[in-house]
Order: structure tokens, then sequence, then C-alpha cells
């Protein structure tokens, strides 16, 4: 990608900084809150914050907020990222400040994996609750597993990506792996057992089921793993999903058939219990996939809840009269 001259002075200018090149160069490697960047620049969060107004400004970085905190990453595809990203491969990896900085943020990573631990602990007892429910976690990744087909996948998309167990069980057939989801303590968890299924081209990023900001049709294979009955708009979450599946891509939706359990809207944040095969036909229908399979797994004991497993498809030849 080409730019102005001007463009590239404006982006010069607010990288031509010590601490704002820092700041970049740290989160070239992830995503990143203003008080973890305050925690490794070793400086106040009113000086790391203007930084980060200027680098925004700029179109460097883009700002996002989770909850209290707020966090920031590179710009993908911005006026001057290709840029940036010429002058960060050019600086000397042995750069004295930049591996006190990669320390300092190890560190970090180190506080976040005891936290995340701590927090799955605690919540452990709740997905198991809810996994009593149903058939074995086994029997279901099995049959996502056989939706997904053998692969290899050029791009693999997960939304919603919780603590990351579609991306180690899907990740090893993609070349490449995006795991995308709201919470990062989430995010956090799933880092780490990506880490530890040793998945390097596995990323987890801070992103929004509704609105992802991938390119469309950039995934072969995009999955939404029981993330649909929390949400509010199902149906929109469906078209965005549809709409970053690539032509002769697939897309796979693990959720529940309806059922009655009310428990779970009151006590688990359910919005939605459960989802009709008529109703999610018609959204996959509308977001224009088509060759769509459904696979019922029913409950493991008596009044449980049978998981569905949608699958369709971008057919080539329907995106070519679509288009």
């Amino acid at each position: 990608m080409t730019i102005s001259a001007n463009q590239a002075v404006e982006v010069l200018r607010a990288a031509g900084e010590p601490s704002r090149l820092r700041i970049l160069a740290l989160l070239a490697r992830e995503e990143l809150a203003v008080l973890e960047l305050c925690r490794v620049l070793d400086q106040s969060q009113p000086r790391v914050s203007r930084h980060l107004k200027l680098l925004a400004e700029a179109g460097l970085v883009e700002r996002f907020p989770d909850g209290a905190w707020v966090f920031y990453r590179l710009t993908a595809g911005g006026d001057g990222s290709d840029l940036v990203a010429e002058v960060l491969a050019r600086i000397d990896p042995a750069d004295p400040v930049l591996v006190r900085d990669a320390e300092r943020l190890s560190a970090v990573w180190a506080e976040r994996a005891a936290d995340a631990g701590e927090y799955f602990a605690r919540n452990a007892a709740r997905w198991d609750e809810i996994r009593s429910l149903y058939v074995s976690d086994a029997d279901v990744e099995a049959a996502i597993l056989e939706a997904a087909g053998p692969g290899p996948f050029k791009r693999m998309v997960d939304l919603g990506s919780g603590t990351g167990r579609m991306l180690t069980l899907l990740g090893p057939h993609a070349e490449a792996a995006l795991g995308l989801d709201l919470s990062q303590q989430m995010l956090n968890i799933a880092r780490n057992r990506v880490t530890e299924a040793g998945l390097p081209r596995c990323e987890l990023r801070h992103g929004d089921i509704f609105g992802t900001r991938l390119p469309a049709g950039s995934a072969d294979l995009v999955v939404v793993h029981q993330v649909l009955h929390y949400l509010a708009d199902p149906a929109a979450a469906v078209k965005e999903a549809a709409r970053i599946v690539a032509d002769g891509g697939r897309l796979i939706i693990a959720d529940f058939a309806p059922h009655r359990l009310e428990f779970l809207r009151e006590q688990h944040q359910h919005r939605r219990l459960g989802f009709a095969e008529p109703e999610m036909a018609r959204w996959l229908t509308d977001a224009g996939l088509s060759k769509i399979r459904v696979t019922a797994l029913p409950p493991a004991r008596k009044e449980g809840l049978t998981v569905k497993i949608w699958t369709a498809e971008r057919d080539h030849q329907r995106q070519r009269s679509a288009a």
C-alpha cells in the first residue's frame, strides 16, 4: 500500500519518539491495556495515555474498552501500518531498551497466567454444572471434527473463543487460526492453552462477534461454539460469521436445541433457550450460505440439553451468481 508524502510525515512524526516507538514495538507483540503499558514502560498513566492518543490520531493504534479497562492494538491495514512494520523490522532485536521492555512484558504475562488460572478455578464448577446437562465434550468435539472435515484450512476463525478449546481442537489442521472474544480473562486462558498445545500460528484477539472487522471472505472455516444463546441478536452474529466465510468455505455453529431449563437464563445469563432448526436455517440462508446440514447429539440424561451442530457452506457457483 502506498501513502502520500504528507501521510508518511505524519506517521513518522507520531512514531518518531522513544516512548511511542517502544509502545509500537510492544503492541506488535499483542494488544495491551493502558495499565500494562504503564508497568512495562515505567511511566505514569497520563503520560502513556498522551502517547497513545497521538498514535491513535495518526491511525497507528486502535483503542477499545473492555469494562473498566481500555486496550490498544496496532491498527490492521491502516495507511501507515506497512511503514511502521518496516521500521520495527529494522530495529536490532538486541536493543537493550526493547529487551528490557520484553522482560517486563514477560512478567506481566506470568501474572496474567496466574490470574487466569484462579479465574478458571472459580468458574469451573459453573461450567461443569452446564456440561453435566448434555452429551460429553468428547462426543461434541468428535462431531465438530467430522463437520469441519480433514482440512487443511488456510485460515480458521473461532468467534467467541472462550477458553480456546476450538482453537486447540481445529488449530492443528489450519495454516493460521484466529480466536476472538470480548472477555480479556477468557483470552488469557485461551492464550495459555494455545501455547501449551504448541500452536504458534493461533492468534487470540479482543473482538466483537457482531463486528469482527475482519475482511469479507477471509476464512475458509469459521466456528461459533456455544455462543449464540448468550446474545441479544443471534441472527446478526450469524450474518457476521457468514460474511467472513470464503468462497467454498464452511461455517460451523454448535449450540442447543430448544429447551425449558429456565434456570440457565436466571443463573447463567442465557438469553435464548436453544434454537429451532427452521430458525437457524433461515438465518444461514439469508446470510448467503447453503448446503445446510444438522447433527443432533441427545443429552446424556433425562431432562438434559440436546446439542445441535449446524454446518453451512459458501457455494462457489452461488456466490458468483449473487455477484
